[in-house]
């Protein structure tokens, strides 16, 4: 098991809808997220800063099968307008943090 991390941010005036549409979130969102293999999916905001959090035993296929989710495309399309999102050119997906410590 894995665990990534992602920054983002929610576009000013738009913090208490972000935090809305995920209280009311699709329940096939979360089932494409589990079919992708993403589990202990936690998401912050501090001010309009977002730092995500999630795990999976494999990246790349989890990414692949999101990509091709028709259900996690319109989910973006919905979260978009309200987002500044910084995507990696080189995968098609939000840039990953690197890893500085893991205590167990």
């Amino acid at each position: 098991m894995s665990g990534y991390a992602w920054v983002l941010e929610v576009r000013p005036g738009y913090e208490e809808e972000y935090k809305k549409r995920h209280d009311e979130i699709w329940p096939e969102m979360l089932d494409a997220l589990r079919s992708a293999g993403i589990r202990n999916y936690n998401i912050f905001r501090h001010g309009l800063t977002l730092f995500g959090y999630f795990e999976t035993d494999d990246l790349e296929a989890a990414k692949a099968k999101l990509a091709d989710d028709p259900v996690n495309n319109r989910w973006g399309e919905w979260m978009g307008p309200i987002m500044k999102i910084e995507v990696d050119p080189q995968t098609a997906f939000p840039f990953l943090l690197p890893k500085q410590f893991f205590m167990k």
